[in-house]
């Protein structure tokens, strides 16, 4: 695992701000709702599910959109696992990710059963097969051998986070997606359109959660 640890300040609300960015984990409005629109609807998901569905996520976080997908997942009756891969760079203490997702109670019951098990790495959650790679994901994404059908591209805001948004990582995003893959993110900044394009992805804008007017979509042919 990195030694580097996220470095935390909490909203009254109770949501996470990175320190380091100077920018939230998910919306001050509702992060769970932001999650099923942005990153679900985004890769039309959960009808997309079958066998061996594999999701990949630029940025971890506190964990929440893993636990909105694999609820979706159980609720829409798939039988085997769902795999889950995740690169994280700085990972947030488990304390932390209790104290986020308490705001949802709805996911309450998977949160224990994530946090009873997590140590890091790859955890084995019965219906779901989450691994976190720890590190940069330019250094790391290149050196994976899975390839995925949805991406979450969710590291934090490109203007506070360009190096997760580069074209390089969505060349490296493209070439670890199976054909018909597809990917989705909050943001709709022009770079990282642009970057999506040129990595052979056709590009949709579509509407934005909350205040956001618009996020992206990007599929694979």
């Amino acid at each position: 695992m990195t030694d580097q640890h996220a470095e935390l300040i909490w909203t009254p609300e109770g949501v996470p701000v990175s320190r380091r960015f100077d920018d939230p984990y998910f919306s001050l409005a509702n992060g769970l709702a932001e999650t099923r629109h942005v990153f679900l609807d985004g890769n039309d998901l959960p009808a997309r599910f079958g066998s061996g569905f594999h999701i990949a996520e630029l940025g971890f976080g506190s964990g929440l959109n893993m636990l909105t997908a694999w609820q979706a997942w159980e609720e829409a009756g798939q039988t085997g696992p769902l795999h889950f891969t995740s690169f994280e760079a700085f990972p947030m203490e488990p304390a932390a990710m209790a104290r986020a997702h308490a705001q949802f109670p709805e996911i309450s019951d998977l949160s224990r059963q994530f946090l009873d098990r997590w140590q890091g790495g790859a955890c084995d959650l019965g219906s779901l097969r989450l691994q976190v790679i720890p590190g940069d994901a330019r250094d790391t994404l290149p050196d994976w051998s899975g390839r995925a059908d949805a991406w979450f591209l969710d590291g934090f805001a490109p203007a506070r986070n360009p190096e997760l948004w580069g074209d390089a990582l969505m060349a490296q995003v493209a070439a670890h997606t199976r054909p018909g893959g597809t990917a989705a993110t909050y943001t709709a900044a022009g770079f990282v359109r642009r970057g999506l394009a040129a990595a052979g992805f056709e590009v949709t804008r579509a509407p934005g959660f909350g205040r956001k007017r618009h996020m992206t979509r990007a599929r694979l042919p």
